[in-house]
């Protein structure tokens, strides 16, 4: 009797148990559950103004400045591309930290009338109320890639956004841009890579340019295009009346590498890469001078000259890209 008595008691206990680790397994996952719960509504709550802001014409929050040297100014380089310019400008008028607009006219007749009208007339429907954006036609009498990095004498703003006027970046990526810069103002931080490689099968190293694809494979540039970058105005100066001028000699006579002559210049001060910034590109013009044939080789021309113009080859390479975690689930 003792026994049976025993056996039920210790039965029972053993169930007892059962039940406990049950509940306590039950209420672990219940914890979990929450806890999963908990961390995707913060997570949600930290995207919400991302998801409600991505319009590429929505105007981000301006909280970036009032002092005009906080801001940048806006370096397009058009040609003979009146609607793509009035486009361009109609877009990049709506980004928060937007000070001035300076458009490099190099075009033989002078700016129309009709086209000074318009664009005014869309600065001042998207100028701040506190604060309206400069609008200037820089004219050049002669047509060279150069005039793009022609000093600007009374620019307000230590930082310049160089940009061509057959492509648009949505302004929270040019604003992120900035915000990359400011963070390193020596250097060019741009949207669009390039790298260059070491050709050792002759006697002597030969330099090769190559573009997206091998940026893409390897994960590594040396370069960013000054077709949508950012840099100090200070290598406007520089790049005007302290680089060798058979260098601008020679971009002017080949109507081609002028970027490449400007990421030269900008390493060979700093001895630092650039910086790559994601950034997604809409492209609203027809193909440029980089879909004719022989166009890598031309560049890979240029990148050789050049470094026997500086006696050496300054541009560094690097994997490093800057990505606004804000846009993205996982980084």
């Amino acid at each position: 009797m003792r026994g049976s008595l025993f056996n039920l008691n210790r039965r029972t206990a053993q169930r007892f148990k059962q039940l406990a680790m049950a509940s306590l397994g039950s209420v672990k996952i219940k914890l979990l559950l929450l806890c999963c719960i908990a961390f995707v509504l913060l997570l949600l709550a930290g995207r919400a103004p991302v998801l409600s802001g991505g319009d590429a014409t929505v105007r981000a929050p301006s909280n970036h400045f009032h002092d005009s040297r906080k801001g940048y100014a806006l370096l397009i380089n058009t040609w003979k591309r009146n609607d793509l310019l009035k486009q361009s400008i109609s877009h990049y008028t709506r980004c928060s930290s937007l000070d001035s607009i300076h458009i490099v006219w190099s075009e033989p007749d002078p700016p129309s009338e009709s086209l000074k009208k318009f664009l005014n007339h869309v600065i001042q429907l998207n100028s701040r109320s506190d604060w309206r954006i400069e609008l200037k036609f820089d004219i050049n009498k002669e047509d060279s890639l150069n005039n793009r990095f022609k000093p600007i004498g009374d620019l307000k703003t230590d930082a310049v956004f160089s940009i061509d006027d057959d492509i648009i970046f949505p302004c929270s990526s040019v604003e992120f841009a900035f915000d990359v810069w400011r963070s390193a103002p020596d250097t060019m931080v741009g949207f669009v890579p390039r790298i260059h490689w070491i050709d050792q099968e002759g006697s002597v190293d030969r330099y090769v340019y190559s573009g997206w694809w091998s940026v893409w494979w390897t994960g590594r540039y040396s370069m960013v295009l000054s077709k949508a970058a950012f840099f100090h105005k200070k290598y406007l100066d520089i790049y005007t009346n302290q680089m060798p001028a058979s260098i601008r000699d020679y971009v002017t006579r080949n109507r081609n590498c002028e970027d490449i002559a400007m990421s030269f210049l900008v390493a060979n001060v700093t001895g630092a890469p650039p910086i790559w910034v994601k950034g997604k590109i809409f492209e609203i013009g027809s193909t440029g001078i980089s879909s004719v044939g022989g166009h890598s080789e031309k560049r890979s021309q240029c990148v050789n000259r050049f470094v026997t113009e500086f006696r050496r080859m300054p541009l560094v390479s690097t994997t490093v890209k800057a990505v606004d975690s804000r846009n993205i689930w996982f980084w």
